[in-house]
């Protein structure tokens, strides 16, 4: 897949970086020098018994994402000595890479899952239902478009439901927002048998609650079909998708599409048994096709997560 060269490939260049910043080109710069992919580093990382996800380091050096947790710097100190860098000459690019003032969205270190649960159970408890609504999902399709400029712009989503109790007329669907999100900005699409109701969220955690109004009440047993997204766009860099499952379900479609100008390094299905489980890499998917996308497929899922991540090119 070819790619233009960063600019930042000779020695001297980095030099210049890493006295000027900010972080994450002195960060894309050291690695483009050393010519270390991503999964190697964590590999080397690993070594030296720190645990750090490719994922985190891809947002790193695409200033996507800032390291803050002590864990978190503590891997930078290790990153210098794997790629050959002086002691603390990217610890303290941070401070400057921060930005100052609130009006800046500062990148943030990534959401404990934990966070974003408890955050959901907030937003679920505030709309006054349960987390089922009394609908068990049948089959669900989800369509999630990447932009040119590597962001998310948005997703759609076609939903098979079967009521088990009498009297239900709504769905509450869940819109995860990258780092730096706007959630204000973000708009609830429908586009079969439903119409959008109340829409809550948490702009820490990065979620969004929407109630979608059904066309009809269901009896206890009943199918419905559905259409809906979620129009966004107000974020930097995404990194992955991913959908979590409280039960076993019915048939689940996730397709990534990416812009012809925007195509990723590389991407995997992973799967995760439980939210602080180890990701499990199911397979390594290629983009293909006249609009390039990669898609995972799950006949009967189980509870738990499943998801697409990706690495750009640097």
């Amino acid at each position: 897949m070819g790619h233009a060269a960063h600019p930042a490939h000779t020695q001297a260049e980095l030099d210049r970086v890493l006295r000027t910043g900010p972080f994450h080109l002195a960060l894309r710069a050291a690695l483009a020098v050393r010519g270390l992919p991503l999964q190697r580093v964590q590999h080397h990382l690993a070594h030296r018994g720190i645990k750090v996800g490719v994922t985190s380091l891809s947002y790193w050096q695409q200033g996507a994402r800032r390291p803050q947790r002590p864990e978190s710097l503590r891997a930078v100190r290790a990153l210098e000595d794997v790629l050959r860098l002086p002691e603390n000459s990217l610890l303290r690019l941070l401070p400057e890479d921060a930005g100052p003032g609130p009006q800046r969205p500062a990148a943030r270190s990534p959401r404990a899952p934990a966070e974003v649960s408890g955050a959901v159970e907030r937003l679920l408890s505030g709309l006054g239902r349960p987390a089922d609504g009394g609908l068990h999902t049948v089959g669900h399709h989800e369509r999630v478009r990447i932009g040119p400029g590597r962001e998310l712009l948005g997703r759609d989503s076609q939903k098979i439901v079967r009521a088990h109790r009498d009297g239900v007329d709504r769905l509450l669907a869940v819109h995860r927002g990258d780092p730096g999100w706007d959630p204000a900005r973000v708009t609830v699409r429908t586009t079969e048998n439903c119409r959008p109701g109340r829409v809550r969220y948490d702009r820490e955690a990065g979620v969004l609650v929407a109630e979608l109004l059904l066309d009809t009440r269901l009896r206890s047993g009943e199918t419905y079909l559905l259409g809906y997204g979620f129009e966004d766009g107000t974020a930097g860099p995404s990194g992955e998708y991913v959908r979590g499952f409280r039960a076993a379900g019915g048939q689940y479609l996730l397709q990534v599409r990416f812009h012809e100008d925007a195509l990723p390094a590389r991407c995997r299905h992973f799967a995760q048994n439980s939210p602080g489980a180890a990701r499990i890499c199911r397979a390594e998917l290629t983009p293909n096709g006249r609009h390039p996308a990669v898609h995972l497929v799950e006949q009967g899922v189980r509870p738990g997560i499943q998801g697409i991540d990706w690495e750009w090119e640097r």
